[in-house]
């Protein structure tokens, strides 16, 4: 992750980051390739100066990128969380720009993103479906089933707004909920512990503006020591049986979605938020919807909540996350949700970005991703 700390132009700024970037890289042992990475931007008119940069910066290697307008908290005009690979055994391959798989040790992994549906005005459930069938095709272009994703991130400008009777991210439920009709998620992958239906982990975040921006990854392989675990949080209620107040269809995504790869586990947590069963609790409190969120994530991602799902000696701490993004809808409430983040996940890297969330109740939510080693139980 990187944020400017000049104030200059877009431009300045951008070069600042990515050399920074470059000199992390540069760093490591072996050489880096960035595959996939996500730019927040303060200002929507500041995407084409950041467009140079990067093709600047990576050449005919560039990687996928999706460029979100949600300003940075703190006043950057940008920032970037970009993932990395090295390794001699690892193959890379960009059949186009929106478009990467990445191969190694008989897994696959495959990213699209950027991906804007290609008719607008015609509301947020038709260009919703354009959206998830864009990436399907984006897939198949690949040679992966859409029913390898295993995450989404969905980016709605104006997401608590209205859409006919409804807001728009019920319609963008709506028409997930449809798509994803009929689509057997993880077939073949699945933990044997898993006896039903399963959905992607996601992030259905607001942003400035009213375009959709959708972004996905995707897992396959033959090996039979990799296995899907989808992740429910006990003190939750599974979205996917929300009541019909909170959307007429209910959003259709798992908390976490954990992937058992021999002795290691990578855990991707959905966006989470101030919510306990399906309520959302501290309404109006930053301080303690942020303490109610971290709290959420850590049962989620603990070793007792993995057992629960039938995979013993494994899980993770906090401070086994590898980066956390938080999404503060009120500016103000940033100072507040920092000095409890850094309080809570210590050196954990962290973005903050200005977002609206899916409830008008909810002033703050949070997504990570976390690697843990599987122990052996006796």
């Amino acid at each position: 992750m990187a944020v400017p700390t000049g104030r200059g132009s877009a431009r300045a700024q951008a070069e600042e980051a990515f050399l920074a970037m470059r000199a992390i890289l540069t760093g490591l042992p072996g050489p880096q390739v960035v595959t996939f990475q996500t730019v927040f931007l303060k200002s929507q008119k500041d995407q084409a100066a950041c467009e140079r940069v990067v093709a600047g910066h990576y050449g005919n290697a560039r990687p996928v990128t999706t460029y979100i307008h949600q300003p940075p908290c703190g006043g950057a005009a940008m920032s970037v969380e970009a993932w990395a690979i090295g390794g001699e055994p690892v193959r890379i391959e960009r059949p186009q720009t929106d478009l990467t798989t990445i191969s190694y040790d008989g897994i696959t992994w495959t990213y699209c993103g950027g991906i804007a549906p290609r008719i607008t005005g015609r509301g947020v459930y038709k260009t919703s479906l354009d959206g998830f069938q864009q990436i399907k095709a984006r897939m198949k272009k690949a040679g992966v089933s859409f029913d390898h994703i295993m995450r989404t991130w969905l980016y709605l400008g104006s997401i608590t707004g209205p859409e006919g009777d409804v807001e728009r991210y019920m319609e963008l439920n709506r028409a997930r909920a449809d798509f994803y009709r009929n689509v057997r998620f993880g077939r073949g992958h699945l933990m044997p512990s898993v006896h039903h239906g399963v959905y992607p982990a996601s992030t259905g975040i607001g942003t400035e503006g009213r375009n959709l921006v959708m972004s996905a990854m995707a897992l396959d392989t033959k090996r039979k020591d990799v296995f899907l675990l989808p992740l429910e949080n006990p003190q939750q209620t599974p979205v996917y049986q929300y009541e019909r107040v909170y959307s007429p269809k209910s959003p259709k995504f798992v908390r976490a979605m954990a992937a058992v790869i021999g002795n290691y586990v990578t855990l991707w947590v959905s966006g989470t938020a101030s919510i306990v069963n399906s309520k959302t609790q501290h309404i109006g409190d930053p301080r303690k919807q942020t303490e109610q969120t971290i709290e959420n994530i850590e049962v989620l991602i603990a070793p007792d909540n993995l057992a629960r799902h039938g995979v013993r000696g494994a899980g993770a701490k906090l401070s086994d996350l590898a980066r956390v993004r938080v999404y503060v809808k009120r500016p103000q409430d940033y100072p507040i949700c920092r000095e409890v983040c850094e309080r809570r996940f210590g050196k954990v890297p962290v973005i903050y970005t200005v977002a609206d969330v899916c409830r008008s109740d909810l002033l703050v939510e949070m997504e990570g991703l976390a690697f843990a080693q599987r122990t052996p139980v006796k």
